[in-house]
């Protein structure tokens, strides 16, 4: 695909981006950029929510899984939808009824000081880990697609990239992204439909064919339940979609903001509900077309690249289909890693002036104005030189050690809140971030030894859970029963 063609759709893309920013960021303050005013429309909000949950990695990764995991990535996917059930009829009353502006102000009221910090470092380390992984997998595929063509050096592509993220998101904060991550959302449904459709109508295809096809082939097994050893048994995929996403949204803080940016509890609530809903949809959007891809490689005698992920954008950019095809390819997948970036960079910049800075709370508007400002500068500075830090390792097993250490950390979070919420004990709070600490590595020490204590047993997403378990193991064990508030 020609590069200039690509860049062409890149500036078109981030003009009306811009534009976005500029009419939803006018009259914007510390409110609009930390909880949007508190005045998003629920349905606006569940159709950002849809986007904002795909990334620029799974944009391209769902559709190529189906050759080795089959359909069964909808299991977790149901599960995602339960947990947003969870976090809209438990967290988010809780949320609204202590008016937080950053979650983790939750833990301070709740356990004390060391708790809350404690909370806050692991999200942060998780968020600017995931973050920049994501982003820069995004940038080896633009360099790749455009920058090399004009020898442009790859730290050229990274600042580029951070500043047009830290550009869009400068003023707005939450108020913009409800309204960049619609838009995103939008292209990302528009992108996969229309890729469906011309792929389908290249395989001559018709509608009903197509769905009867789809579903004829193996691929699209959705359920297993013979063998509780394989990562895609049912229990296993459910329950941790349950989890993770009552971990990785509920109390994540990235989406969160999003969530708390409703007028109220009730529209918070249907927001979670129908986005939760609406997901499992476009998920199936982009497995069903995983299946027209591999049908269409095999037909055609096409070899298969080494990496799954790489099929969807061999294929789409490769002048195999009809020039739309890479359009909406590239429209997709730009919407989804660079809305994703933005959406971290502004959580990353509440978060830590809210929690880990001290003496914000006590700020004047502009004083906490400078300030945000200066976090948001700076969260873009660190992001980006850790893609670069990344890049210059070389090394793709360094990029999964720091997906593992990015899931890892959510853990101790969903222990802690869990242990808040479901008791009334209180804790030695000095002592909670040594526990944060010990959990993850008894969950390690167990992982890379399961197969052998437990005939076989391999872990998969479930190792979130039990990362957990044993951070409430540990604040129960430095706790005693005794009422310390009514929250």
């Amino acid at each position: 695909m020609d590069p200039i063609l690509i860049l062409f759709i890149i500036i078109a893309y981030f003009v009306i981006l811009f534009g976005i920013s500029y009419i939803s960021s006018r009259k914007a303050d510390n409110e609009s950029f930390f909880v949007g005013n508190r005045k998003s429309s629920w349905y606006i909000v569940a159709f950002a929510m849809i986007g904002a949950a795909i990334s620029g990695v799974t944009f391209v990764s769902v559709p190529g899984m189906v050759a080795t995991n089959n359909f069964a990535y909808l299991q977790m996917v149901m599960g995602f939808a339960v947990g947003q059930f969870i976090i809209a009829f438990v967290l988010i009353p809780l949320f609204y009824r202590m008016n937080l502006t950053s979650i983790y102000g939750y833990l301070e009221n709740r356990f004390g000081i060391s708790t809350y910090k404690t909370g806050a470092w692991f999200f942060f380390i998780s968020k600017m880990l995931g973050a920049a992984v994501r982003l820069f997998l995004v940038c080896v595929v633009l360099q790749f697609l455009i920058f090399d063509h004009f020898s442009i050096p790859f730290i050229f592509n990274v600042a580029a990239s951070i500043a047009l993220v830290w550009l869009y998101t400068y003023k707005g904060g939450v108020k913009t992204l409800i309204w960049t991550d619609s838009f995103k959302t939008l292209c990302l449904i528009v992108s996969v439909i229309m890729c469906i459709y011309y792929i389908a109508s290249n395989m001559n295809f018709g509608f009903v064919e197509m769905l009867s096809t789809i579903n004829s082939n193996d691929y699209s097994q959705i359920f297993f339940f013979d063998d509780i050893n394989d990562k895609r048994y049912f229990f296993k995929q459910f329950l941790a979609g349950v989890f993770t996403v009552i971990a990785m949204t509920g109390l994540d803080q990235d989406f969160m903001q999003k969530n708390l940016s409703c007028k109220n509890p009730k529209d918070s609530q249907k927001n979670l509900i129908v986005s939760g809903i609406m997901q499992i949809f476009v998920i199936l959007l982009f497995l069903m077309l995983g299946v027209l891809l591999y049908m269409f490689a095999s037909k055609n005698s096409i070899a298969l690249p080494e990496k799954s992920d790489e099929l969807f954008p061999m294929l789409a950019t490769g002048g195999y289909f009809p020039i739309i095809v890479g359009i909406f390819f590239i429209i997709g997948f730009i919407s989804a890693a660079y809305a994703a970036a933005g959406s971290a960079l502004t959580s990353l910049t509440t978060s830590f002036t809210v929690d880990i800075l001290s003496g914000t709370k006590h700020d004047s508007d502009n004083a906490m104005t400078r300030k945000r400002k200066r976090v948001h500068a700076s969260m873009a500075v660190v992001m980006g030189i850790v893609i670069i830090f990344i890049n210059l390792l070389n090394n793709t097993s360094v990029i999964n050690a720091v997906y593992v250490l990015a899931s890892y950390t959510y853990g101790p979070i969903l222990g802690m809140f869990t242990f808040g919420i479901l008791t009334r004990r209180i804790v030695k709070d000095k002592y909670i971030p040594i526990v944060a600490i010990l959990s993850p590595l008894i969950c390690l020490v167990i992982d890379l030894n399961s197969e052998k204590w437990m005939n076989g047993y391999s872990f998969s997403y479930e190792l979130l859970i039990m990362n957990a378990i044993f951070t409430f193991i540990g604040f129960l064990l430095l706790s005693k029963k005794e009422k310390k508030n009514d929250l």
